[in-house]
């Protein structure tokens, strides 16, 4: 009997031994995994479709130039729709997933500050691209915003000419969010503040044209016709919306300014209703951006003009292009001869002779 049950013990203690042993296996498995690591593939988070140049330029061109120097890499591209919530969760998919670098370009660039430090810890590097995002990011390209300002508020005096002293501004400025509107309503201020009569009438477009033709419609309204001469729009896309409230209101001759060169405020440029914009080169920023995010997937050293400092972070890596103002007088040596868009697309339809007129074919 006590053969038994000891044969009966020594059964237990081996089943029990062989459980624990199983159950530490499957403990290993399911637990916490080795942190994934993906040295060929290139994150990408761009902020919003409303602005046309994310989807015709950026995407592509950053693919491009990704593709020619590593050839073997892939962009894994992402849009946010202009929601905080929606990006942080593409960004937090993206390290998960084992991307190593990260090209962001922020809906909100504060708070992007905790998310660059998790991802920092976790050895992912993060390249600001056109928004300084803030947090330990490895490197920033975009152009010199605060500059961009300046010749936007430059082409406010210049469109008003000798009615500059006696001008009465009304201003559309970018999302509140977005640094780079800030910068850009900061540099347009120091050209026209002292330059104008007054600002009458100031407004963030939210980077919305229906948005912005709102606001121009109340400023219409409470100015009336006649209480403002010249509108400055933080870009095309929101300078299209206010050009549909002038009209609307019957409202004609104000010099409307715009940034992006976008096809239709070219478009406007040509056809008198939209005085200037701003041509910011994308292929040469788009191009810097992939050579940083491929140099810091491959392990190599940065080669940046420059640093800048963003709230959280101070010496980052930093080059920044320089833009142009375009009027209709320059549209045939800018962004035609550098094949921005096709001539055919420009001047298809009604813009075939204001085209013409400007020596475009």
């Amino acid at each position: 009997m006590k053969t038994h049950l000891r044969r009966a013990a020594i059964a237990v203690t081996a089943a029990a031994v062989m459980t624990m042993s199983l159950a530490a296996c499957g403990e290993a498995g399911s637990g916490k995994k080795d942190e994934k690591k993906d040295d060929k593939t290139i994150g990408l988070l761009l902020p919003e479709s409303k602005t046309t140049r994310y989807e015709s330029f950026d995407y592509p061109l950053i693919k491009a130039k990704v593709t020619e120097l590593c050839s073997d890499c892939k962009v894994n591209y992402k849009n946010a729709s202009e929601t905080v919530a929606t990006q942080k969760q593409q960004f937090d998919d993206l390290v998960d997933s084992g991307v190593k670098v990260i090209i962001l370009d922020a809906v909100d660039s504060g708070a992007t500050k905790a998310w660059v430090e998790e991802a920092d810890k976790k050895g992912v590097k993060v390249v600001a691209y056109d928004r300084l995002a803030q947090g330990p990011v490895s490197a920033y390209v975009s152009f010199d915003n605060e500059k961009i300002g300046q010749l936007q508020g430059q082409g406010i005096l210049d469109a008003l000419g000798a009615k500059a002293a006696d001008g009465r501004v009304v201003m559309i400025n970018g999302k509140e969010s977005d640094p780079n509107a800030g910068l850009f309503k900061k540099g347009a201020h120091s050209v026209l503040d002292g330059k104008v009569k007054k600002v009458v009438y100031e407004q963030t477009g939210e980077w919305d044209p229906k948005i912005a033709g709102e606001k121009m419609g109340t400023a219409i309204t409470s100015l009336g016709k006649d209480g403002f001469d010249a509108v400055y729009s933080a870009n095309d896309g929101m300078a299209g919306g206010i050009v549909a409230a002038l009209q609307s209101a019957g409202v004609k001759g104000i010099p409307v300014g715009g940034q992006d060169a976008e096809l239709a405020g070219i478009q406007r440029i040509l056809a008198g209703t939209q005085s200037f914009t701003i041509y910011k080169p994308y292929k040469p920023e788009a191009d810097k951006t992939a050579e940083v995010a491929v140099k810091l997937l491959k392990g190599e050293k940065l080669s940046l003009a420059g640093t800048i400092d963003s709230p959280s972070t101070k010496g980052i890596p930093a080059e920044l292009i320089q833009a142009t103002v375009i009027t209709k007088a320059n549209i045939k040596d800018t962004v035609v001869k550098d094949q921005l868009y096709k001539t055919a697309d420009i001047c298809k339809a009604e813009f075939a002779k204001p085209c013409a007129d400007a020596g475009i074919k």
